[in-house]
């Protein structure tokens, strides 16, 4: 009978790899948030430029998870989100209707093939 006996833990080996593996991924992330702005604020019907200028974007994490999410803060003074307007229309103040160009899903798509080919690289870059 052989007996192996392992004392200690891989607890701060494991969680220093997670914390690598998790700093790729964010790279990532931000690489791709910064493109999709760039594609967004290109893409943006321009009149003064306002909503066009005002895309952002934005990482949430937690354990096991992350998102990047996009987002325009041109809200015309609360009333409602312009470039929300823009992509799906919006009433007048006279009682008429504008109606919405898609101007959004045409640029960012292409953002998110990029994005997904480079996450599914760098996930399994290591397998």
């Amino acid at each position: 009978m052989i007996t192996l006996t392992v004392q200690g833990s891989f607890e701060k080996a494991t969680k220093y790899l997670g914390r690598l593996a998790k700093f790729k991924v964010k790279r990532i992330m931000e690489e791709y948030g910064k493109k999709g702005v760039a594609a967004l604020a290109a893409a943006t019907p321009k009149d003064t430029g306002k909503t066009s200028e005002s895309w952002g974007y934005k990482i949430d994490e937690s354990e096991g998870f992350a998102r990047l999410s996009w987002y325009n803060t041109n809200d015309n003074d609360g009333r409602f989100n312009v470039a929300i307007g823009l992509q799906y229309g919006h009433g007048t103040g006279t009682g008429g209707w504008v109606e919405g160009i898609d101007y959004i899903n045409p640029a960012i798509q292409p953002i998110f093939e990029e994005y997904k080919e480079a996450i599914i690289q760098e996930v399994t870059k290591h397998v």
